[in-house]
């Protein structure tokens, strides 16, 4: 089931397109990025699904139907730099966002402890670091345990301890079942947290799908034979092979002409060669690298990572 469906969302500010139907679906269960720079759409794309913005042209649903009140009960926001009075403590703050809510009071004890903080509740928002300040944002979203968290740049600002406080903190929601959406324009943070993603450039998709499928695109796989010294030649010999790399492990890297690599068709020749593979794998490149072919690439096309 997917808990957000976005379907050809457009937004024109004038004579500026900052969103030119954009779709992607968000798994149950899943932690979906959004990810892009700076201008991309992300944050414009949150803006329209949380009703903050309206969309020129397009549609998007939750739990498959039109959006409606009972929906946005369901979720959770953080779509600004957390903004609390410094001379309050965690506790009042969230004591302001729970009236300004309508919901969630009997939950402030549980989302401190959610997110770490519950020994600081009494402490001035003044006194925080930045991590800390993003946490009990968070715990402002997590109010009214709502099945879906929606975040903007959750780890931004922050520095190495604070993006590893967030990250940890957001795996672990995802663990308790839910669902957590969140834009950022760090490539490395996408691949440690997310599950899904859909990558924006100036207001296009150019890919969406799992983040193991979108990295396992390309065109290298790594291949073990033990005991049969004769792989890497064999793999040269093999057509389409442009470039054999034989790796510390003793696996052997090919790189291929074509971006798709024919697995089944390498296994059966290797064997056809005498040769018995006991591993056979895409090379997962870093989502560094895919994300630099997929902008260079597709500049204006959409590239939709095969399912499985």
């Amino acid at each position: 089931m997917n808990v957000l469906s976005v379907q050809q969302l457009t937004k024109r500010y004038g004579s500026i397109i900052a969103l030119d139907g954009v779709s992607f679906d968000v798994p149950q269960g899943s932690i979906f990025g959004i990810l892009g720079p700076n201008g991309s759409g992300k944050t414009t794309t949150l803006g329209i699904v949380t009703d903050v913005l309206k969309a020129t042209h397009g549609n998007y649903q939750y739990f498959g139907s039109a959006p409606t009140a009972q929906h946005r009960q369901k979720i959770g926001t953080l779509l600004e730099t957390p903004n609390f009075y410094h001379y309050l403590s965690a506790v009042e703050n969230l004591r302001i966002s729970a009236t300004i809510k309508g919901k969630g009071l009997e939950d402030i004890p549980q989302v401190l402890q959610r997110v770490n903080l519950f020994e600081r509740k009494n402490s001035a928002f003044s006194t925080f670091s930045l991590g800390m300040k993003q946490r009990l944002a968070i715990a402002a979203a997590l109010l009214g345990s709502p099945e879906v968290l929606i975040l903007d740049e959750p780890t931004n600002g922050l520095d190495p301890v604070g993006i590893t406080e967030i990250r940890e903190l957001i795996k672990s929601l995802r663990q308790e079942g839910k669902t957590i959406i969140m834009a950022s324009h760090l490539l490395d943070e996408v691949e440690k947290v997310c599950t899904h993603m859909v990558v924006l450039k100036k207001g296009k998709v150019i890919t969406e799908g799992k983040v193991n499928d979108i990295l396992a695109q390309g065109d290298s796989v790594e291949v073990g034979a033990a005991g049969q010294p004769g792989l890497a030649s064999c793999l040269r010999s093999y057509p389409g092979v442009k470039k054999v790399e034989e790796l510390p492990t003793g696996h052997v890297q090919a790189f291929f002409e074509e971006k798709e690599v024919p697995m089944g068709k390498l296994n059966a020749y290797c064997f056809s060669q005498g040769i018995t593979l006991d591993f056979l794998a895409p090379k997962r490149k870093s989502l560094e690298t895919r994300f630099l072919e997929l902008t260079e690439e597709n500049k204006t096309t959409y590239a939709k990572a095969p399912q499985h």
